[in-house]
């Protein structure tokens, strides 16, 4: 490797390298358009209407001109410099019909566990998480951007939230006790509602190999946030056996790596290998990869006879079309981690006898309709050490009728989704499903 692609790579590590943080996305700004019923702020001359039952915190950022205002029952303006309120004429401005109500929504709609709400702080180009853990991981530090009012709901149902630290109002807190003075103030009345709790523990993840996220208990609740725009349930996936990896809240069409690890695996160094050796690359271009530990399945754990209770899962998705990249991908990694050792990541114990596995993978991917015959096992043209339990699908298009000796996919098994009860499908895993049969095919 030439000098500039080491200063490259050791970049990359220093991006990685420091904790994860998560960064609060929503406010309550008095001049953001999206907080108001018209969807634009209040113009010259017209009412304004807060939500009679509300508490909250509002920074005004500029000057307005109103004719009257509905306050809050309880809450606070946060005045910038030049900015407040003046008496103005109802429909001073043409744009403004006589007597229009300018309503401020609901400020209690944006809630915690909402992964939507929230954005990464040091994510890379071609990085991307899982639903689970786009909301603040157990190790996390949360940041609430000090040049925006905010107001945010714990809760319902997942019990405490534990962080690493929580920045607010340009405090860091990093003691339980500071925090909880905070909530219980004025201030924190203010910005924090709702019957969850919240909790900080300075501990750092101290594993090279990383840290489980901790938020499975958590993930019925953050599904429901996720998934009620659309009503509940989850959008079909764009292909016959689409894939949900751990902490992902519906199916997905792409691949999924799982690999076993060892105490000399670094999972910050591997995140940077992944970017600046493959993804980097011309054929790989817009696909995004999320990788993290994640609880290993028991089903899995006691049919191979495995010490270890995690595993590193790479989760591989195109951006756009399907072109089956996330599975060349996935069977390039596999190659790496066999040539090269995949520094600490090793391949899972067998599962059955005779057989011997580098990981489990699963693939999605786009294929032209065609006649299938029954799946056989690959003999050659995959690499040694991924000789692994390959799933694949065509994408979901008009096909001729199926055959009658074609075999029949199980069917997907129905699993709770979260708490308000709606169902959603997801694939049980290859390894479970079917123990006796190793099915290959060309993704």
């Amino acid at each position: 490797m030439g000098a500039p692609g080491l200063v490259l790579l050791w970049l990359q590590l220093c991006a990685l390298t420091p904790a994860a943080y998560k960064v609060w996305v929503p406010n309550t700004n008095f001049d953001d358009a999206t907080n108001w019923s018209q969807n634009r702020p209040p113009c010259a001359g017209a009412a304004v209407e807060f939500p009679a039952d509300k508490t909250l915190s509002v920074l005004v950022r500029e000057g307005h001109s109103i004719s009257d205002m509905l306050l809050p029952l309880d809450g606070e303006f946060v005045l910038a410099s030049g900015a407040g309120f003046g008496a103005a004429d109802a429909g001073s401005r043409p744009d403004c019909g006589p007597g229009a109500r300018a309503r401020f929504l609901d400020p209690d709609r944006f809630l915690w566990l909402d992964p939507r709400l929230w954005r990464p702080g040091d994510a890379g180009r071609g990085l991307f998480s899982v639903d689970a853990e786009r909301v603040p991981c157990r190790h996390d530090d949360v940041v609430f951007p000090a040049d925006a009012s905010f107001r945010v709901g714990l809760g319902p149902g997942a019990g405490t939230v534990r962080v690493r630290s929580v920045q607010a109002l340009g405090q860091t807190f990093a003691r339980d006790e500071d925090l909880t003075a905070f909530l219980a103030s004025r201030a924190g009345r203010l910005r924090f509602h709702g019957p969850g709790a919240l909790s900080v523990d300075p501990e750092a993840c101290a594993d090279p190999s990383g840290c489980v996220c901790g938020n499975a208990e958590a993930q019925p609740w953050i599904c429901a946030a996720l998934l009620q725009p659309l009503g509940g349930g989850c959008p079909q996936a764009a292909c016959l056996e689409p894939l949900r990896p751990e902490g992902q809240c519906c199916d997905l069409c792409g691949a999924v790596v799982s690999l076993t690890h060892g105490p000399a695996f670094d999972l910050q160094q591997y995140r940077a290998r992944l970017l600046h050796a493959f993804l980097a690359l011309p054929q790989y271009q817009g696909l995004q990869v999320a990788v993290s530990k994640v609880p290993r399945p028991p089903g899995l754990r006691e049919a191979s006879d495995a010490k270890a209770d995690t595993e590193i899962q790479v989760v591989l998705v195109e951006a756009g079309p399907e072109t089956g990249g996330a599975g060349r991908l996935a069977r390039a990694l596999l190659a790496d981690i066999a040539e090269h050792g995949g520094g600490g990541a090793t391949r899972r114990p067998p599962l059955g006898p005779g057989r011997r596995w580098a990981s489990t993978t699963r693939c999605s991917t786009r294929r032209t309709p065609r006649r299938r015959s029954r799946p056989r096992s690959r003999t050659k043209g995959a690499p040694a050490a991924a000789t692994s339990l390959i799933r694949c699908s065509a994408k979901r298009r008009p096909r001729p009728e199926r055959p009658r000796d074609r075999p029949v996919a199980p069917r997907p098994q129905p699993h709770p989704a979260g708490p308000a009860g709606s169902p959603t499908l997801c694939w049980p895993r290859m390894g479970v499903s079917w123990p006796n049969k190793a099915i290959s095919c060309t993704c």
